[in-house]
Parts: structure tokens; C-alpha cells; sequence
């Protein structure tokens, strides 16, 4: 892809990130997915499937402490994560590898790791409008990566006692849980996410723990997105906020 960058401003302009103006760009289920991650001061994270690196780089901010990996298959996509990293002055706490995440092994992150975060593919290969653009269409569609793939790939990485957070759509609530206990990953927190009060659920953050016992799952209160005047709701406001919510 030949270079057609936008320089975006984000958390109160705390941080740089530059997207391929046609390209995939990130959307707030990243910012949702940063948030309820909630890593220790010190953690080491990997996120499976980086794009431009935006979670990395909120954590990053967030977290002085931690150290992150973000993987990507999509090689100009990885390339503009490395920069994001540099720019904000996080090159020596986040790391990107641009790796397929069926061959990725636990020495690519210096793991096992403390915590995997995801914000996958969330369409199947076949179903529904494949965006003409290759790299929005592998951003969104199972094309290149599946579900199973990367939850697999999380408890690769985990040690025991480490948790995967994700985030997916609502409507694919069975597959996720499904595929993470067959990966060995209990879920342990629930939370659904509304775009506004009256609507269906849009998507499902959760957090699993490997070598969890089964059961005991916590549903977290409903998160609303938008407010009755459009405007972001309070929860989600401070989530966008450099400190977090």
C-alpha cells in the first residue's frame, strides 16, 4: 500500500497515531477493550492482532510499567504500529512482531505473559459484505485469522493464572465462550455493551483466566455508549479520557 497517512490525536491529545487514510482504522472497541483489560502496573501483554497499535498505545500511556507485544500478520499495518510505538516515545516498552498468530510461540513475546488482549476478526469467512479493501476485509472477516486461532493462541502464551480479555460482537456470545474453554481459558467477567439504552446488545467484553476453575463468572452491569443526546455516556467518557475509566 503506498503511503497515504492521517496523524489522529487521542486520550486529550496525549497520544500520536497515525492510520492509513484507506486502510483499516480503529474504532472506540478498542478504547472499550483497553479499559476493561485493567493490566497490573507491571504487566507483560501481548495484543493479538494490533493494527496500527492503538491498544498498546493507550495501555502504554495508562500503564508506565508495563511492557507490551502487539502481533500482526498485515505487514504495512505492523510497519505503521512500530512507528506509532516510536513516536510517542514507547520503543522500549512496546513491541510489534509481524507474525501469523498459528506459528507465534511464547519465545516471539518473551512470555509467557501475565495478559492477552484481543479485539479479533469478528465476521465469518463467507457471511455477510467482504470489504473490497483487503485490509479492512482481514481486519473484520475470518480470512486470515479465526476465532479458535486466536484464543489458542492466548493460552499459548498465558501462563497459568493469566487472563485473555476480548472483545467481540454479542451475536457470537456461544462461539467465544465456547472456543475459550476449549482453549482452557474459564471465563471469569462478562460485560455487554449497548450503543444506546433501548438497542440490542452490539458486543461482548470478556476475561478469562487459564487454569481457571469452571463457574463463577461475574456479569458485569450493562455498558451504554451513547447517551439519550448522542453525546458519549459518562462510563465510556472517562474511558476516552488519558487516565481511563
Amino acid at each position: 500500500m503506498c503511503e497515504d497517512v492521517t496523524t489522529d490525536r487521542f486520550l486529550n491529545d496525549r497520544i500520536e497515531v497515525l492510520q492509513y487514510r484507506n486502510g483499516y482504522r480503529f474504532s472506540i472497541d478498542a478504547a472499550l477493550l483497553a479499559a476493561f483489560a485493567a493490566p497490573g502496573d507491571d504487566s507483560r501483554i501481548v495484543d493479538l492482532g494490533t493494527g496500527c497499535g492503538i491498544i498498546p498505545l493507550i495501555l502504554g500511556y495508562r500503564y508506565p510499567g508495563v511492557y507490551i507485544v502487539g502481533v500482526e500478520i498485515q505487514a504495512a499495518l505492523a510497519a505503521l504500529a512500530m512507528r506509532n510505538a516510536k513516536i510517542n516515545g514507547f520503543g522500549d516498552r512496546i513491541a510489534i512482531r509481524c507474525l501469523d498468530i498459528n506459528a507465534l510461540t511464547i519465545q516471539d513475546v518473551a512470555g509467557p505473559v501475565e495478559l492477552v488482549v484481543s479485539n479479533p476478526p469478528y465476521r465469518k469467512a463467507m457471511s455477510g459484505r467482504v470489504n473490497p479493501k483487503h485490509q479492512q476485509a482481514v481486519a473484520r472477516h475470518e480470512i486470515l485469522t479465526t476465532l479458535p486461532d486466536v484464543v489458542n493462541a492466548a493460552t499459548r502464551l498465558l501462563g497459568i493464572g493469566g487472563r485473555f480479555a476480548v472483545i467481540y460482537p454479542a451475536e457470537r456470545i456461544s462461539d467465544l465462550l465456547t472456543a475459550m474453554r476449549a482453549a482452557d481459558i474459564e471465563p471469569k467477567q462478562i460485560q455487554m455493551v449497548y450503543s444506546r439504552m433501548q438497542s440490542p446488545a452490539r458486543r461482548i467484553l470478556v476475561s478469562g483466566v487459564k487454569g481457571g476453575r469452571s463457574g463463577g463468572a461475574a456479569v458485569l452491569p450493562p455498558l451504554i455508549i451513547y447517551a439519550a443526546d448522542g453525546a458519549y455516556t459518562g462510563a465510556v467518557a472517562a474511558m476516552l479520557r488519558p487516565e481511563g475509566g
